[in-house]
């Protein structure tokens, strides 16, 4: 008889975890990441499908970043208030992830011809800042269909996978903190990257 209790003990939590996983409408309805998630994935662009340059007009190769986390932005040159809001919070996401830092990047898409501020250039150092068409971005980046309702490639943060994805899209006006705890969930749990 105890042999037969310890066994119906043993098995009770395996039971319990079928019965739960077979009856979705007992499952949380919220979810614990704050970034939206992007569905379909989509894999970073080849160099030909997207032309990237560094600011002093060498091609760049965003597939030379896979294998790290990459934290990003896409905004003019001149680098509105919204734009230095989000390489903020990119640039304090990063710094806040301790001995995973090196696991991220800070990738800035840079979307026309203009120059770039030296204040800008001087507080966002270590982000990567690439001038890129945003006509070949934007499809990257905006879903597919570009539905009603779709933010303007400038309003969101991105964040794409070790692996090459582009997988998760923060809102316009970005909680900072909400932003970085998410990152070093993600950072944190994955062992890729």
């Amino acid at each position: 008889m105890p042999m037969l209790l310890v066994f119906l003990c043993s098995l009770a939590p395996i039971v319990a975890a079928v019965v739960v996983y077979m009856n979705p409408q007992w499952w949380p309805d919220e979810s614990s990441n704050y970034g939206a998630l992007v569905n379909p994935q989509r894999p970073m662009p080849v160099a030909g499908e997207l032309r990237l340059t560094t600011l002093d007009g060498k091609p760049f190769d965003l597939q030379s970043l896979k294998g790290k986390w990459l934290l990003v932005a896409a905004d003019g040159g001149a680098c509105p208030e919204s734009c230095a809001r989000k390489l903020f919070i990119a640039r304090n996401s990063h710094a806040s992830q301790g001995k995973n830092v090196d696991r991220l990047a800070r990738v800035w898409f840079i979307t026309d011809d203009a120059p770039v501020p030296d204040k800008v250039l001087e507080a966002y150092k270590g982000t990567i800042m690439v001038r890129a068409n945003p006509d070949q971005l934007a499809r990257f980046l905006l879903a597919r269909d570009t539905a009603a309702g779709q933010p303007p490639l400038e309003a969101p943060i991105w964040v794409i996978d070790p692996l090459g994805n582009l997988m998760m899209q923060y809102p316009a006006e970005a909680d900072g903190v909400k932003v970085r705890k998410d990152i070093s969930k993600l950072v944190y749990s994955s062992r890729i990257g």
